[in-house]
């Protein structure tokens, strides 16, 4: 099999292996020990060795390993088990990879060539390999079979996949099945005549890890409020964490999570997950983390293939990632190149003629006069053939029109022009354009703000203008240059070269298209004109709760800056955060949109700087605009993860990050727009509108690496807190045309001591250079870990809320209540799990008051009625507790809350006499009774009786009694006697 290449030196080994083959680029060995004579001594312990190892530690006695001449450095690329396996490796290797090697000059590229085509080929494995699993329905059908028996779920909690493995108990492992369902991780072992049975619900983990102890190097480690398991020998370790994760993930966000429950679709029908869905859907995610693309797009292929790039004047390896409205390219090497195509900007996609030279290729024209050129594509017919079905769809949808007008270096357009990066497809001159432009449909008597806020405010700056300038010119220059060769529209090709430009701060004149193009803004603005203006006419003039929020904050956005300093930047702010808060009312207005929508408009036309904000909130920034705050709260946690990886001397001396968390928070939640002067912090966002969240955990990185000493040194989180703010606040940048503007956002102050002076370029720089080898698959990693673990604390703190609130009020033990209470959790997600479809109102709604996000239906009552309450009366229990459930349910909505379930509990348990027989009492009437009540003895059963009478009854002499007066006089005469007792006993008797 192909080996993930890891470099090892040989020396380390040398002894253990025999060379039996050798090329220029390639050594196969054997291990010493096998296929050999009993003669040496060296071979029959290593023989011995391997024998006694457990089946998933054993060496394979075959390997490849590939040397790079000159080098001391040997990676292995593949193993086998028989001679045979590995010499068919080792016939691929010679018949497709020996003779390429000899065009490489540099060892290095040599290196890097052979180690991508080798993950290639394990990628294609896997993925054969899950085919062939999801092939064996007759293995499959036989496990579900025995699930259903072992656990006795009903038939809805359904099977997703199943592995055997050992389940480790102190120091004894218990060798079983490990069963994933949609909503529960089940174990099910029966070893020396003991069964074992583990059943835990995936909305219980609190954490989900890979560990390591004495006696296994890799387990998995499942931690819930009460205990740890351990799992561990399984075939494909990797495999089945990826699953568990994905499960944990999927379950919580969709039993816990409300937000993501509405914008999530895949959620909805759990009972349609299969493993399958699960690798598709966990595809989908990385796929628009990594463009940045909106929630709705879904990924229909995914194709490995070349793309010609013209600047490099070759063929770049990479994937090509087809979905509803976009046709994106991500190289093989990480940052090499990746493009994104928006099908509404595309032309045509053709085939052209299968060559030696260019197989299977296609040409995807765009409107710019820019063609691009994929070869080696498998399946081209079928792939074609689906693109051209989406193409058409979306003209269908947003329909184009041909204008020769149109200036190629117009860079006031929503769609960028520029000259043909063409590998040999040339065009007419003819050009598209978008028909509906926001500028053609913009009135002239609109009261949008026509232009970036900085074209009207321009502030004129006394240190050294000249050479100020003169950077900001150098810096157009370089852009400009760069348009030329790589692009300058939504489909430039984004490379390495580009970071670096980004890096060094965008020219004010281009900073607001800029972002514009790397967001994907552009796209959502050229396909839905008039869409703002509508929007603004309808919100404007409205009064609710979000626009009161809005107007409080207004004035509180750039106060130093002279275009939020009069009426015309406060207009405009305000007609930008009312419109979004009118398009999503689910987020509406949230503390920092106001600072991150002000420096928006500086830099853009306020339509734009309405798409710039959607972009932001609804893709960039998924989950941070909410009323949890979900998403910042799960970054905030990646990033002390981050901070333990790459500052641990740091992560060491500060124990507890939460001093940290406290600060480094409003770094997410305002990209440092609010923490740094902000001539410097809008480099911040160039570098986020480019990178997106991975250039604010690398500058926070950086910025603690930069204090590191000082922080070390520090006594208390005050002092720390104190250095931080100090260094944010000194961070200055050099190249702004504009003056520094007069900055208001440090905790501290003190400037009695000259303070050193960091310029922003550097830092950035120093930030991409020390922490910008995260990738986009990583920090998605890292967030699927951590958000188990942020909202298992909202549940958390939602649980301790509502005991504070209920202890006060009842008898019953704290500890007791806690059990009561996760109880009461159980039954209503048991509820949650199986009943489908549910009503929107019995799911779990965190944006409720703590006391009402749990609530339970009469069934769920009546089930935890039987378990917990002492007036259980036989074949009456189920008719007592549906009484009880009416008598609760004050406000007739069939759902009953923890705490009116736990006051009735504490009647029955710890009341008074008087107490417990009015709760008695009002159990035999109106509402708990009604006329169809199930129970034979009921009163009302007698025909002279209705639910509209008071309980009255005859004599024979003609008199009436009323039986309700009688039992209420009693009442009052008990708490009477009571009272009296009471004033008697002294105080320390009382209890």
């Amino acid at each position: 099999m192909w080996l993930k290449p890891e470099e090892v030196l040989l020396k380390n080994a040398l002894k253990l292996w025999v060379t039996q083959k050798s090329s220029c680029y390639f050594i196969l060995q054997r291990r010493r020990g096998h296929g050999e004579g009993g003669g040496r001594l060296t071979g029959r312990l290593v023989g011995a060795l391997d024998a006694v190892l457990d089946s998933n530690a054993r060496v394979a006695p075959f390997r490849i390993l590939l040397q790079v001449p000159g080098s001391q450095v040997y990676s292995p690329i593949a193993c086998g088990a028989t001679l045979e396996e590995i010499n068919q490796h080792w016939d691929w290797l010679e018949q497709n990879l020996l003779h390429t090697l000899s065009v490489f000059d540099n060892k290095d590229d040599i290196a890097s060539f052979v180690k991508g085509k080798v993950k290639a080929l394990i990628a294609e494995e896997t993925s054969s390999r899950l085919a062939e699993q999801e092939e064996e329905p007759e293995k499959f059908r036989e496990a579900l079979v025995k699930f259903e028996a072992r656990f006795n779920f009903p038939e809805a909690e359904k099977l997703v996949t199943y592995y055997s493995c050992c389940c480790w108990k102190g120091r004894v492992p218990r060798q079983g099945w490990l069963y994933l369902s949609i909503n529960h991780l089940c174990f099910y072992s029966f070893f020396l005549g003991k069964e074992l049975k583990l059943v835990i619900p995936w909305v219980d983990i609190q954490k989900l890890e890979r560990t390591s102890n004495v006696f296994l190097t890799d387990t998995i480690r499942i931690t819930t409020q009460n205990k740890e398991r351990d799992f561990s020998m399984f075939l494909n370790l990797d495999e089945v964490f990826k699953i568990m994760e994905q499960l944990a993930d999927v379950t919580l966000r969709r039993l816990l999570d409300n937000e993501a429950f509405d914008l999530d679709p895949d959620l909805q029908e759990p009972s349609q997950i299969t493993k399958r869905d699960l690798e598709a859907r966990a595809q989908n995610e990385f796929f628009r983390a990594f463009f940045r693309l909106p929630r709705k797009e879904k990924l229909r292929a995914v194709v490995d293939c070349s793309l010609w790039t013209p600047f490099s004047r070759c063929h770049t390896a990479g994937r090509m990632f087809a979905s509803d409205s976009y046709i994106c390219f991500a190289s093989r090497e990480d940052g090499c190149c990746h493009v994104v195509l928006p099908l509404r900007e595309v032309v045509s996609i053709e085939k052209m003629e299968d060559t030696s030279l260019l197989p299977n290729p296609i040409i995807v024209s765009i409107r710019s006069k820019m063609a691009f050129q994929f070869i080696e594509l498998k399946d081209r017919e079928n792939l074609v053939e689906g693109l051209l079905e989406r193409l058409k769809q979306v003209h269908a949808n947003h329909p184009v029109h041909y204008d020769t007008s149109a200036s190629d270096e117009d860079m006031t357009s929503p769609v960028f022009y520029s000259t043909s990066l063409c590998s040999g497809h040339k065009f007419g001159d003819l050009e598209i354009v978008s028909s509906q432009s926001s500028e053609e449909h913009e009135d002239e008597s609109s009261p949008l703000h026509p232009g970036p806020l900085t074209a009207v405010f321009q502030q004129s700056g006394s240190q050294s203008p000249d050479s100020r300038l003169s950077r900001e010119q150098i810096k157009i220059s370089l852009w400009s240059d760069h348009f030329v060769e790589y692009g300058r529209t939504v489909c430039m090709f984004r490379t390495e070269k580009i970071r670096k430009l980004v890096a060094m701060g965008i020219p004010e004149s281009l900073r607001g298209k800029l972002w514009l193009l790397f967001s994907d803004a552009v796209t959502d603005l050229a396909s839905h004109p008039g869409y703002y203006g509508n929007l603004v006419e309808e919100s404007l003039g409205r009064c609710c709760l979000v626009t009161e929020e809005i107007e409080r904050d207004l004035h509180r956005s750039l106060p130093e800056h002279p275009a939020f300093q009069n009426e015309t930047g406060i207009a405009a702010l305000r007609r930008v955060l009312t419109a979004y808060a009118h398009r999503n009312p689910k987020i509406g207005y949230c503390q920092s949109m106001n600072i991150l929508t002000s420096v928006l408009l500086l830099y853009a036309k306020e339509e734009e700087a309405f798409w710039l904000l959607v972009a932001v909130c609804e893709r960039m920034l998924p989950d941070y605009f909410n009323h949890r705050v979900i998403g910042a709260q799960v970054d905030q946690s990646v990033f002390e993860e981050l901070i333990k990886e790459q500052l641990p001397e740091l992560a060491e001396h500060m124990n507890d990050l939460s001093a940290l968390a406290s600060v480094s928070l409003s770094w997410f939640l305002t990209l440092f727009l609010n923490i740094m002067p902000l001539e410097s912090a809008v480099n911040v966002v160039d570098c986020f509108f480019y990178d997106g969240i991975k250039a604010i955990f690398q500058l926070g990185l950086a910025v603690l690496e930069a204090n590191a000493e000082g922080l070390c040194s520090s006594k208390d989180d005050g002092q720390a807190l104190m250095i931080l703010s100090r260094f944010l606040d000194h961070i200055k940048n050099e190249d702004s045309p504009g003056p520094p503007i007069g900055s208001h956002h440090a905790f501290f102050s003190d400037d009695r001591e000259p303070y050193p002076v960091t310029d922003i370029a550097d830092l950035i720089r120093d930030s991409y250079e020390k922490f910008g080898d995260q990738s986009v698959e990583q920090i998605e990693h890292l967030r699927c870990k951590h958000r188990i673990r942020v909202l298992q604390g909202h549940e958390d703190t939602t649980k301790q809320n509502v005991l504070r609130v209920v202890i006060p009020e009842v008898s019953i033990l704290p500890e007791d209540l806690e059990e009561l209470y996760d109880l009461f959790k159980r039954e209503h997600m048991m509820s949650c799990y199986w009943e489908q479809p549910r009503p929107g109102v019995l799911r779990h709604d965190p944006s409720r008051p703590y006391a009402e996000q749990y609530r339970i239906d009469a069934r769920q009552f009546a089930h935890l009625f039987q378990l917990v309450s002492p007036w259980t009366c036989g074949a009456h229990t189920e008719i007592l507790a549906e009484r009880t459930f009416r008598l609760l349910d004050d406000n007739m909505d069939q759902l009953m809350e923890f705490k009116a379930f736990v006051s009735c509990l504490d009647i029955m348990y710890n009341g008074e006499m008087n107490e417990k027989i009015k709760l008695l009492y009002r159990l035999h009437i109106p509402p708990a009774l009604t006329e169809n009540d199930r129970d034979s003895q009921s009163p009302l059963k007698n025909p002279l009786l209705s639910t509209s009478r008071p309980l009255v009854f005859g004599k024979s002499n003609g008199d009436t009694v009323d039986y309700q007066k009688q039992l209420k006089q009693m009442i009052k005469d008990l708490a009477k006697e009571k009272d009296k007792t009471e004033k008697e006993l002294p105080k320390m008797s009382q209890v």
